[in-house]
């Protein structure tokens, strides 16, 4: 098996491949699909429209039971689109129920379950998770899909299961002796039943419906669902993966009862009495389940990644074991059947297998199943997904109406791949992860990102979070009234851009947008500018609105300017950094220099270090126009946000006269909420200024005037949480008063950095 990188690690070779391949598409006049990685097509429809009852048909979102190919976008993936002009969820609360009367539904896999679907809502609003990337797609309302999900809880429904509505393919086998007689009940349930049972439990319960609450029903082992009579469409198949009965069968599914869809307009967007929900067989396999007979502990990798291992380079390479030798054959044959045995058990382990992030050795029940349940979660995953963006099956899809999911199927790989892909002896399964809930890691497919396919940078198309950074470079010191340039394409904004429903029946193109505030040394806002990235249609001549990505600027005042630069991608996520430009000239009159003479070059700036952001201040209060008037000065001297992070940030300053105070270091709230780093909210910043949190604090106290160095040091769970980040910037604010009775005044200085690893 291949070895993964260090814990952490980012994988950017492969996804820039995977970039460069895709750019490669786009280079075409007309914008054309993406490749397929391989020539197989999926198992079966994704939406299906199938009979539920006679006379009766139904929509469906099938997630195909699927292990062919890796894809990265489908043939049809340019044509995405929410074409139906169908409604997607803003916001929703999902409620898992788990039917199952005869109590075999694990407690630990329960336990698993629930506590991601806990993490998936006190996550909401993160971009650092795959559920971010559904933020790009929108209604007729020009409303995003929003991470903003809520976990109601779980139920264990004990109604009985009615009589079998359909033909279970390949029924669990109850003649092993480990089987408990009775302790299964063998059921193979329709679609038409679970809409039954949803209603009648809905009801019974006093539980809300509409365009919000999310139904999850899971099934334990034993129970099959089809979606039809017929059992054409299956959770269970019999024969081999070239037979119907295997590629008409699914790993989940999800649907909307919706009893007034005759109405045109409730079709189109459903209404008060929509139920929307996901079913989710248990089809997990039984691997390290040994109440099962050996013939049911199989494994479900075919409803995970295909058994293709994304710890590989390239990520199309499937688990297969090594090659044996011609001496190794040879020497194979002599061994007894005890020893070919250990081999087999070996190569099997080696071969295609399922990911359990989070097995946990051995469990309650005397077994190693306890990960079976992480397929589960990645199913749901794939459903809320689905649900969010095309509730009622007439939203986003392509012309093969494949979901969102579907585009990306089998593509685990992100940059913050864990684990290990080889297999454990004991539940046969490996442990990869890539996405992190709170406190527990889980392993799910990427999402597809249309934006790709519309502006060419970033341009990855299967992903598992968003980014949202803004940067640009400040110029060096400059003159006043030298024109200066501002570049904000440096950003790295994956969700540049979307549809936007314009007038029933045409759809165009937003983007995201850039917007620059430059504020001169007394924090005032002196020019503000917004508009679109190039590349927005309305950034072209006669130029319809302003494209601010990049822009020119003159100063004509000396002394140390900020320029922010907010971000407001295309999902509602903003985020913005600061940087300070140092101007040499003449000072507005409202900035003399103490001694009432202008400067032409700011106080503070002198002796500070190259790359370091200096930072001034002047008095207030009595006394603040003369020689004598309290002075500071603060310069940032670090450089790595690893050596900050373990020792200190390291800073400069100077003041005239004795002083007592503080120095506080700022990071911007947007970047805080993106990493969960909680703190106070920093008050008396300039008007204008983007909220900031205070990440660190150091007293200053002096006797005299004078100039030294002092450290201010992270708490331990600040680091942590900055850690994550490849580069931060920072504002640190210096906060002091003098020690006169006669003439006391207070200062403020304020210092920019930027840290990298």
């Amino acid at each position: 098996m291949a070895t993964l990188p260090p814990s952490g690690s980012t994988r950017s070779g492969t996804v820039r491949s995977h970039a460069r391949r895709l750019a490669l598409v786009l280079s075409s006049t007309v914008i054309a699909s993406v490749a397929i990685l391989t020539a197989a097509a999926p198992a079966g429809a994704v939406v299906t429209k199938v009979e539920v009852a006679p006379g009766t048909t139904a929509e469906v979102g099938l997630q195909p039971r699927e292990s062919k190919a890796v894809y990265e976008g489908t043939e049809t993936a340019s044509q995405f689109a929410n074409t139906g002009e169908g409604a997607v969820l803003h916001s929703n609360q999902t409620y898992v129920i788990y039917w199952d009367p005869t109590d075999h539904y694990h407690g630990d896999w329960q336990g698993l379950i629930d506590t991601f679907m806990q993490g998936l809502g006190a996550e909401s609003g993160s971009t650092e998770n795959v559920f971010a990337v559904d933020s790009q797609y929108t209604d007729t309302t020009n409303q995003p899909a929003s991470y903003r999900s809520n976990f109601m809880g779980a139920y264990t429904d004990t109604n009985k299961y009615p009589v079998s509505g359909c033909t279970d393919p390949a029924p669990l086998k109850l003649t092993d002796q480990l089987v408990i007689e009775g302790f299964h009940t063998p059921v193979c349930l329709t679609d038409e039943q679970i809409r039954e049972e949803l209603k009648a439990f809905i009801a019974l319960h006093g539980l809300p419906k509409g365009m919000g609450p999310i139904y999850y029903l899971l099934t334990p082992p034993g129970v099959t669902v089809c979606v039809d009579g017929e059992a054409t469409h299956c959770s269970d198949y019999s024969g081999s993966e070239a037979e119907a009965s295997y590629l008409d069968s699914f790993c989940s599914y999800h649907s909307a009862v919706n009893p007034d869809a005759a109405n045109p307009g409730v079709a189109k967007s459903g209404d008060a009495n929509t139920i929307l929900y996901s079913v989710v067989p248990w089809t997990a396999g039984g691997q390290g389940d040994y109440h099962l007979a050996p013939g049911d502990q199989t494994s479900a990798y075919a409803c995970q990644d295909g058994g293709f291992d994304p710890s590989t380079n390239p990520i199309e390479q499937k688990e297969h074991a090594r090659e044996k030798s011609k001496k190794e054959l040879e020497e194979f044959k002599e061994k007894t059947a005890e020893e070919k045995a250990k081999i087999e058990a070996t190569e099997r382990l080696e071969g295609p297998h399922e990911e359990e992030p989070n097995q946990a050795g051995r469990g309650p029940d005397g077994s190693y199943d306890s990960g079976l349940a992480d397929l589960i979660v990645n199913q749901i995953a794939v459903e809320q997904q689905n649900t969010v963006t095309n509730p009622l099956l007439n939203a986003w899809q392509d012309p093969a109406h494949n979901e969102a999911t579907d585009e990306c199927r089998n593509f685990f790989a992100t940059g913050s791949l864990g684990g290990s892909s080889g297999a454990n002896q004991e539940t046969e399964a490996g442990s990869l992860s890539n996405t992190a809930l709170g406190a527990h890691r889980y392993y799910l497919n990427t999402a597809f990102n249309l934006a790709a396919l519309r502006l060419p940078y970033p341009g990855v198309p299967c992903i598992g979070n968003i980014n949202l950074v803004p940067e640009f470079t400040a110029p060096n010191p400059v003159n006043t009234h030298e024109v200066v340039a501002l570049d904000g394409m440096e950003s790295d904004i994956t969700l540049d851009a979307t549809s936007h429903f314009a007038s029933p029946g045409e759809i165009t193109t937003t983007y995201a947008t850039y917007t620059w505030t430059i504020r001169n040394p007394n924090g005032e806002v002196e020019k503000e500018f917004t508009g679109f990235a190039p590349g927005a249609p309305a950034c072209t001549a006669p130029w319809l609105s302003k494209c601010a990505a990049s822009e020119f600027y003159s100063f004509e005042y000396g002394g140390t300017y900020t320029v922010t630069l907010n971000v407001r991608d295309v999902g509602g996520n903003e985020s913005s950094v600061t940087k300070a430009i140092t101007v040499k000239g003449p000072l507005r009159s409202s900035e003399k220099s103490p001694g009432g003479s202008s400067s032409s070059t700011p106080p503070g700036s002198a002796g500070a270090s190259a790359g370091a952001t200096p930072g001034s201040g002047s008095g207030s209060g009595s006394g603040s126009g003369s020689q004598s008037a309290l002075q500071a000065t603060a310069t940032v001297l670090s450089r790595s946000l690893r050596n900050v992070l373990s020792g200190g940030l390291l800073v400069s300053y100077a003041v005239n006269e004795q002083v007592a105070g503080r120095f506080e270091v700022l990071l911007a709230a947007s970047t805080a909420r993106r990493i969960r780093l909680h703190g106070p909210l920093a008050t008396g910043l300039p008007a204008g200024t983007p909220p900031e949190i205070v990440v660190a604090k150091a007293i200053l106290v002096t006797t005299k005037g004078g100039h030294s160095k002092l450290k201010i040091e992270f708490g331990k769970s600040a680091a942590a949480r900055l850690r994550h980040l490849g580069k931060v910037s920072l504002m640190v604010r210096l906060l002091v008063r003098n020690a006169s009775h006669s003439a006391p005044t207070s200062t403020t200085v304020l210092s920019l950095v930027t840290l990298e690893h």
